[in-house]
C-alpha cells in the first residue's frame, strides 16, 4: 500500500489514487459502480423516477468498498479525500474506456516511489 500524503491538488493526488487500485479486479469494482450510478442518476431523469437518485451513491461506494476491503484489503481514499475520490473515480473510468489505465498506473507508481 502506498503511504498516504497531504495533497493540495487534484493531478497530485490522482498518481496516489491509482496506486491504491493496482489490483485489476478492484478498479473493474469500480468501473461497475461508477458505471451503474451514472446509468441510475440518468435514469432517474430520463423516467422522472427520482427515487432512483437515493441508490446513486450507495451503489457506487457498494463495489468501490468491496474491492478496497475485500480485495485491496486498504481504507479507501475517500474517507480522507471525498471530493477528490469522487472526481478519481471518472478519471479512471475514463483511463479504462481509452485503454490507457495501464500506462497511467505505471506512471502513478513510478511517481509515488519516487
Amino acid at each position: 500500500m502506498a503511504k498516504e500524503r497531504k495533497y493540495k491538488s487534484f493531478w497530485s493526488f490522482y498518481p496516489y489514487y491509482l496506486t491504491e487500485h493496482s489490483n485489476p479486479t478492484c478498479r473493474m469494482l469500480h468501473f461497475v459502480g461508477t458505471s451503474l450510478a451514472v446509468t441510475l442518476a440518468v435514469s432517474a431523469f430520463v423516467f422522472n423516477n427520482y427515487l432512483l437518485l437515493a441508490f446513486v451513491l450507495p451503489c457506487g461506494y457498494a463495489f468501490a468498498w468491496v474491492g478496497h476491503f475485500f480485495i485491496e484489503k486498504n481504507r479507501p481514499a475517500t474517507f480522507t479525500y471525498p471530493l477528490w475520490s469522487f472526481a478519481s473515480d471518472f478519471v479512471m473510468a475514463w483511463h479504462i474506456l481509452t485503454g490507457q489505465i495501464d500506462k497511467r498506473l505505471a506512471e502513478a507508481h513510478k511517481t509515488i516511489n519516487a
